[in-house]
């Protein structure tokens, strides 16, 4: 029995939804990808009483009560949150946690891990099964969307993200992305989403990401996701003032991709963007010609895709992920 489990899940980028409208009977669906930074850290040990650390904005401490009840544990605790994927920026801050302190409960009391189940008693996934499903494992994934019986998005197709391509991801501190009832009253107050443009989005990811992805064609690749996210970022633009939330956010993006930078888009609801490189000198290069526009309280990050799922270590044995 182990006295400790450190939990550690990766970010993902959405790179969009499939289906909106939900007249396939299927609603929403996603293109997503888990990368190898920032993550979530978090450490759970037994302890005379239950305390918490480094959770700025108490969901951690509501997710270990909360699953702590319905597990019927009695336990006391101690949750240290090593690391955290910064809040309402397009990374999938919110399911990260929910599911790292659920899996890290689990795995201390030797409880079999149910990450969907929990995501969902947690308020996570009503929408997009990509960071649920980046718990498992990494690559591009697919999810299916909702039908109406559905709890958990179907994951229906993984490919590996080439080792060598880079992902530059542009981060702002000044803005948060839309998120809670602002979210929900943006979804409502939207028109119903095009057939024609669902259409169009499931023909760039059957037909133009994924087997892009499958040759190592990093054109190709970036070329779908960019008109993917055109039609989405289209879309949204009157809830969140333009393609991207932040105008500067989005300067430095076109300069990454007039310097060479392929697949430009934002993640979710933003502030974050991003644009594919072939890999990390590119990467660098590309950044360096776009550094005029990286202004204060921005941040310019060259990460990995990753393709492996979340790490749990419990007694110095690795028990899932690489």
């Amino acid at each position: 029995m182990s006295n400790s489990v450190t939990i550690k899940v990766p970010a993902r980028l959405h790179l969009g939804f499939l289906d909106l409208s939900g007249e396939s009977a299927r609603r929403f669906g996603s293109l997503g990808l888990p990368l190898s930074e920032p993550e979530m850290v978090a450490t759970l040990s037994r302890a005379g009483e239950t305390t918490v650390e480094g959770d700025k904005d108490g969901r951690a401490a509501e997710h270990l009560a909360t699953l702590s009840r319905h597990l019927g544990i009695r336990a006391r605790h101690r949750l240290v949150i090593e690391r955290a994927i910064p809040r309402h920026a397009g990374l999938g801050s919110g399911t990260q946690i929910a599911i790292a302190v659920a899996a890290a409960l689990r795995t201390l009391h030797q409880l079999p891990l149910d990450v969907g189940n929990d995501a969902i008693l947690l308020g996570r996934g009503e929408r997009s099964g990509i960071g649920i499903a980046s718990f498992e494992n990494g690559g591009l994934i697919v999810d299916a969307g909702k039908d109406n019986g559905a709890t958990q998005p179907p994951v229906i197709a993984r490919i590996p993200f080439p080792e060598d391509w880079r992902v530059i991801l542009v981060m702002e501190s000044d803005q948060a992305g839309i998120h809670g009832e602002q979210e929900v009253k943006a979804f409502k107050a939207l028109p119903p989403f095009p057939t024609a443009s669902a259409g169009e989005i499931c023909r760039h990811v059957l037909m133009g990401a994924m087997p892009a992805l499958v040759e190592r064609d990093l054109p190709a690749f970036g070329e779908a996701i960019a008109r993917i996210q055109t039609i989405i970022g289209s879309y949204f633009a009157p809830a969140q003032g333009g393609i991207f939330t932040s105008k500067r956010v989005e300067a430095v993006i076109q300069r990454l991709a007039e310097a060479g930078a392929v697949g430009m888009g934002q993640s979710s609801w933003g502030p974050t963007g991003f644009v594919f490189a072939p890999s990390q000198d590119a990467a660098a290069e590309f950044v360096r010609a776009a550094a005029p526009t990286i202004k204060d309280g921005m941040q310019v990050r060259i990460v990995r895709g990753r393709n492996s799922g979340a790490d749990i270590i419990s007694s110095g044995l690795d028990l899932v992920g690489s």
